[in-house]
């Protein structure tokens, strides 16, 4: 009996420890690691961050979603991070450098003259869907859909390609802590959402 309670006396606090680490990460926050360069100048590739789970997503919030089943080419457990551009019933276009969301352009700051202009391209979300045979074939992002863009645009493979994020894979927003990055960097991630 003593051996047992002394066993349970290490055993007990271990377990306790993990079943709080995965509340935390299933309800609150993670930490992941970006992969690629899709989203630079602002994230750069093996960077850390943090994913907060319970944040509202607003336009050009940074979020990290699961890519399998949205992009084709996406094997099982693979996550990618990217801006969102369109909330659900937005009308998106990308004319000469500038993006409107809604016929109003979007500020853009925190990319490059180049980015935006050679790095975007010319389209529209009904251009977009005939010219890659998306199932949505509308002018609006879906019900329930987002449309991303990653912020490296000559090199991402974001929502031009394949369409949109259905909401229920999105894991979170993105935050970039206080320590890490420049200040300029952690703005074009933390604050700009609107």
């Amino acid at each position: 009996m003593k051996a047992f309670r002394s066993i349970l006396s290490w055993v007990l606090p271990i377990l306790i420890a993990l079943v709080v680490v995965l509340l935390v990460r299933t309800y609150l926050f993670e930490v992941v690691k970006v992969s690629g360069g899709s989203m630079e100048p602002n994230l750069a590739d093996q960077e850390r961050m943090v994913v907060v789970k319970p944040l509202k997503l607003k336009r050009l919030s940074v979020i990290v979603f699961d890519a399998y089943g949205e992009d084709p080419q996406a094997a099982k457990n693979t996550n990618y991070v990217k801006r969102v551009i369109g909330l659900p019933g937005d009308k998106v276009v990308s004319k000469n450098g500038y993006i409107y969301v809604n016929n109003k352009a979007i500020n853009q700051s925190f990319i490059s003259k180049d980015e935006r202009t050679t790095g975007t391209g010319n389209w529209t979300l009904s251009s977009l869907a005939k010219a890659h045979d998306w199932k949505y074939q509308g002018n609006t992002v879906p019900q329930n859909h987002y449309f991303v863009l990653g912020d490296h645009r000559s090199i991402s493979e974001d929502g031009r390609a394949w369409g949109y994020v259905e909401s229920a894979k999105v894991m979170g927003i993105v935050k970039v802590p206080f320590w890490q990055g420049t200040a300029t960097h952690r703005t074009n991630v933390n604050s700009l959402a609107s």
